[in-house]
């Protein structure tokens, strides 16, 4: 019987960008594709958006599938969301790896990836992107969800939900994989949280930025199985 794995997709990302990631991984793993509230066509949650929100969702999902135990794989956000699971439910983390997962908080970081999330500016400048955002999320409005994560993002500058000695806390072994090109997440917030776990190992990956489309995943797949 193949141990399962679960994918946890980013900020206004979907399970559909990890297809050939699955595939890749299928051999190996019982794979579980999973969508946030509002993301991916899933319909939206009455509550705002927030980390906890999510992980709750993850932890429903779990429960439901009857899974007692799971290792994750978490990319950006959905780095943050596995790390609050283990920290609240480690009895169902097996194990935990993240990819370009940003831990640091503060009301400037927050702002200054909030203005990327502009709906207005992205149809204007970026007409390409708004057509894959629209058909990830369809029939949700994807308008709607870089509103919604805006405001999360918003709520999480004033108060980060994991706290540096959330991370001492945390039992489960995690890799922590941070692209050496990565201009979102930066070297030194990703060694803090590697230093606070107790169970922890860092990887830099080669030639990889932070976007999951361009990211190798022949080699994700390989650190991941690894």
């Amino acid at each position: 019987m193949k141990p399962p794995l679960l994918i946890l997709h980013g900020a206004i990302g979907a399970s559909v960008q990890f297809l050939s990631l699955a595939e890749k991984l299928s051999d190996q793993y019982e794979v579980h594709l999973f969508d946030f509230p509002g993301h991916g066509g899933k319909a939206f949650a009455e509550e705002p958006f927030s980390i906890k929100l999510f992980s709750d969702s993850v932890l429903e999902y779990i429960q439901g599938n009857n899974i007692p135990s799971v290792t994750i794989f978490g990319y950006s956000m959905g780095g943050y969301v596995a790390m609050l699971l283990a920290k609240e439910h480690p009895q169902l983390t097996e194990r935990i790896i993240t990819l370009g997962t940003k831990f640091h908080w503060h009301e400037a970081v927050a702002e200054k990836e909030i203005k990327m999330l502009n709906p207005e500016a992205i149809v204007l400048k970026l007409p390409g992107f708004a057509a894959v955002l629209e058909k990830m999320h369809a029939p949700n409005d994807w308008k709607e969800v870089l509103n919604r994560t805006a405001g999360m993002l918003a709520t999480m500058g004033k108060d980060n939900p994991l706290k540096p000695e959330d991370f001492t806390r945390i039992q489960t072994p995690v890799r922590i994989m941070l692209g050496d090109r990565d201009k979102m997440v930066t070297l030194e917030e990703t060694l803090a949280v590697y230093k606070a776990l107790p169970h922890a190992q860092q990887v830099i990956l080669p030639s990889t930025p932070h976007p999951i489309e361009q990211v190798d995943i022949s080699l994700l797949a390989g650190m991941i199985n690894h």
